[in-house]
């Protein structure tokens, strides 16, 4: 059986931070505020790999109340939420995923998004795909006042 999963993760831009994205770190002059190394690239996608098999959700698993996840990179939260689906039976077949930045323009990373999150997941890069949108200026997004970013995923399960 096919299971499909969906996540969104936002977090607020704020200076003094680093802007890592699919544990790819982008130049810039803010980064993401969060209790790990707040990449919502990362996070929807484990997000999307939980809902897959009603696992709840990242704040279940790693509680902003736990200082063992404290700065920690979200591609190693990634790993464990992969292993854990893995674990109920669960394999992962594709992710697709879109950033949802105004700013700065992620076309020149994407790439290297896909191939971290690909080796991260143990995928062949091309059931890997990392896309990126403009906001257009509109709401929160397009004033710069965060990043956002959603997953689909589809994990194969027995029965």
């Amino acid at each position: 059986m096919t299971r499909v999963g969906f996540g969104f993760d936002l977090h607020p831009l704020v200076a003094g931070r680093p802007l890592v994205l699919g544990g790819v770190t982008v130049p810039g002059d803010r980064g993401l505020g969060g209790h790990s190394d707040a990449d919502v690239l990362s996070h929807a996608v484990a997000e999307a790999l939980l809902g897959a098999l009603a696992l709840g959700d990242l704040g279940r698993h790693f509680p902003d109340t736990d200082p063992r996840w404290r700065g920690i990179s979200s591609l190693v939260l990634l790993r464990h939420v992969h292993a854990l689906v893995g674990a109920r039976g669960g394999t992962l077949v594709n992710v697709d995923a879109t950033v949802l930045a105004q700013a700065p323009r992620l076309a020149p990373q994407l790439g290297e998004m896909a191939a971290r999150l690909a080796e991260t997941l143990g995928l062949p890069l091309q059931r890997v795909s990392v896309k990126a949108k403009s906001p257009e200026g509109l709401g929160l997004l397009g004033r710069e006042e965060g990043i956002a970013a959603m997953a689909v995923v589809g994990v194969e399960v027995a029965g």
